[in-house]
């Protein structure tokens, strides 16, 4: 049996396509491909045939599970959001209650959305010197469900997008002591769990689903995710019924390959990759830390941070305020010398190494944005906590009842105090700091303006400047 029956069928269809009658459109005719196209496989028809007799998707998902220790696993084209919204789909009936990250992302509360669920929002402690993120506390998971006692789930996401992990089992065990399990969105966690130096991934810490991006710490083609889960408290039917009545039907067979590649890398090399990456981000940190005024996010954040189980070691987090350069500005002249950051505002940058990183391309960034810092150094200021880690949100109504209300639009200034009808999500990390349902604060809303004309891309609202807001009409 192959190893990667995804991956190799792929090969083997782009090298004896034959005269397809079937979709794409661009049928492969060579006068009308170039090299891009020409990759581009359906998975019916082109990576499985069309009676789908040879079942290599179930094959290689089934090896994933495997590699995971998941009872399910479910390949996805949709990226992570598509898991998140079919995992809130699995979870109980509209008006059911569950425990939730306010730090979630937009898909997951658009999966609240379309499932009816109605949320009891927590926060994560915030690091003092820094404004990120620092751990769920299991206490204050405790408390919610000590409050709400008929929750159907707790849902996390672990780890965050800064690189924090809580203590996972510890959730896990608290849920499971009141029969409910623990659903953990680690789109940004893939490769924990497969190097010593790395915190256990969610299912190995004992949580009960764990979705995750295998395009952002893993080698799959951008789209490319997985759903794992168990069923001792997951209703696996339920969870695979929604998976696939939310995936598109017509998937494309070269993310798939790319999946069923990722993990043969991951199982083969990735403890390998991992501790160079590993490496390679604490010899940058350590460079980084060399720069007056820099602030440098590391493991020492996990020591400061009683809810933080780890921070990982693959992560690194730069705070600019005390070198008094704008944050915006550097990224722009970064671009202009053909370096692109995953996140980057005024004040927080973010450089994603992954396994695929170098120590070439980790020397050429790091040296890229010291230098880009001095040459835009100025005065210090004071770092601005974003609003996204910080909001603390007054829900007037649920989700559902709100995105499915009578809207209006209105001006910002007459949108304070209303019932909001649409997001508002400073991107990256897309965490919603404006949501269906909540009634809108004015200091957030004048934050997110802010945010707005300094350059940070706010999200999935009418008007991305916010000067106008979608509300519920009353």
């Amino acid at each position: 049996m192959s190893d990667t029956p995804l991956y190799d069928a792929y090969k083997n269809f782009l090298a004896n396509a034959g005269t397809p009658f079937t979709v794409p459109g661009h049928k492969r005719n060579p006068e009308l491909i170039d090299d891009l196209l020409a990759l581009d496989v359906p998975h019916y028809t082109g990576v499985e045939d069309r009676r789908v007799s040879t079942k290599r998707l179930a094959t290689a998902e089934r090896i994933a599970g495997e590699l995971w220790g998941a009872d399910w696993c479910g390949f996805s084209v949709q990226g992570s959001s598509h898991g998140n919204e079919a995992i809130c789909l699995s979870l109980g009936k509209p008006g059911d209650k569950v425990i939730v990250a306010r730090t979630i992302h937009k898909s997951l509360f658009f999966g609240i959305v379309l499932a009816g669920l109605v949320p009891v929002w927590i926060r994560p402690d915030i690091d003092d010197e820094t404004g990120l993120t620092a751990g769920m506390p299991v206490s204050r998971v405790a408390a919610a469900l000590k409050e709400h006692p008929d929750a159907k789930a707790v849902m996390l996401v672990e780890p965050s997008y800064v690189g924090g992990v809580s203590d996972v089992a510890a959730h896990a065990e608290l849920a499971h002591a009141h029969g409910i399990p623990l659903t953990v969105d680690a789109a940004w966690g893939a490769h924990l769990g497969f190097h010593p130096d790395l915190p256990p991934h969610a299912i190995q810490a004992g949580a009960d689903v764990l979705v995750t991006s295998i395009h952002k710490h893993m080698t799959g083609f951008t789209q490319s995710s997985m759903v794992l889960a168990q069923g001792e408290r997951i209703d696996l039917e339920r969870l695979e019924a929604a998976f696939e009545g939310l995936h598109t039907t017509s998937p494309s067979g070269a993310i798939f390959a790319s999946i069923d590649l990722a993990r043969d890398l991951l199982q083969e090399r990735g403890e390998e990759l991992l501790g160079q990456a590993i490496r390679l981000a604490e010899e940058s940190r350590a460079r980084f830390r060399q720069v007056p005024g820099l602030g440098v996010v590391g493991t020492e954040i996990a020591d400061r941070s009683p809810a933080l189980f780890m921070h990982d070691p693959t992560k690194i987090v730069l705070t600019l305020s005390g070198t008094g350069a704008d944050g915006q500005v550097v990224a722009d002249v970064l671009e202009q010398r053909g370096l692109h950051l995953e996140f980057a505002d005024r004040d927080t940058f973010c450089p994603v190494i992954t396994l695929g990183d170098t120590p070439e391309s980790v020397d050429f960034m790091t040296t890229e944005i010291i230098r880009a810092i001095e040459e835009h150094r100025g005065e210090p200021r004071k770092l601005v906590h974003t609003i996204a880690w910080t909001l603390d949100p007054d829900t007037a109504m649920t989700p559902r009842d709100a995105f499915f209300a009578d809207h209006e639009r209105v001006s910002a200034a007459a949108a304070v105090g209303r019932i909001a009808a649409e997001s508002a999500v400073p991107y990256p990390p897309g965490v919603p700091a404006l949501a269906p349902g909540e009634r809108i604060n004015g200091d957030v809303l004048t934050a997110l303006q802010a945010e707005a004309r300094s350059g940070t891309r706010i999200a999935y609202c009418g008007d991305p400047m916010l000067e106008t807001v979608l509300v519920v009409k009353e």
